[in-house]
Formats: C-alpha cells, sequence, structure tokens
C-alpha cells in the first residue's frame, strides 16, 4: 500500500512530461517529413547528388575536393 503513494504521483508526472514532449515535438515541427530522413541513408548520395536532392529539397551535396 506504500507503494501506490509512491508510484501513483510517478506515474501522473511521467504522463504529464510525455505530453509535455509530444507538444513540443509538435510546436517544433518535428513531424513534418517523416519520410525523407529515413530515406536519405539509403540513397547513394556520393554517386548522384540529384537522388538525395529529390527527396529532400533542403540537402546540400558535400563539396568536391
Amino acid at each position: 500500500m506504500n507503494s501506490l503513494l509512491f508510484l501513483i504521483p510517478l506515474s501522473i508526472l511521467l504522463v504529464i512530461g510525455a505530453g509535455i514532449a509530444l507538444f513540443w515535438a509538435i510546436d517544433h515541427d518535428q513531424f513534418d517529413d517523416v519520410d525523407s530522413a529515413g530515406l536519405l541513408p539509403v540513397l547513394d548520395s556520393d554517386h548522384n547528388p540529384a537522388d538525395a536532392a529529390a527527396v529532400d529539397p533542403e540537402y546540400k551535396a558535400p563539396p568536391t575536393p
């Protein structure tokens, strides 16, 4: 019974923290483009930078030496 007096408020704080983190992520546009970031490692951007630019318009190809 004593453990419930500790665990119930702790679980409420965790739920509140998760809600704050969710709304922060939504407010800071973290879920706007969830597909292109996952595709960038798959693309062979060293040989064809146009592929990476097609998936992510903000992609900047590395400078050539």
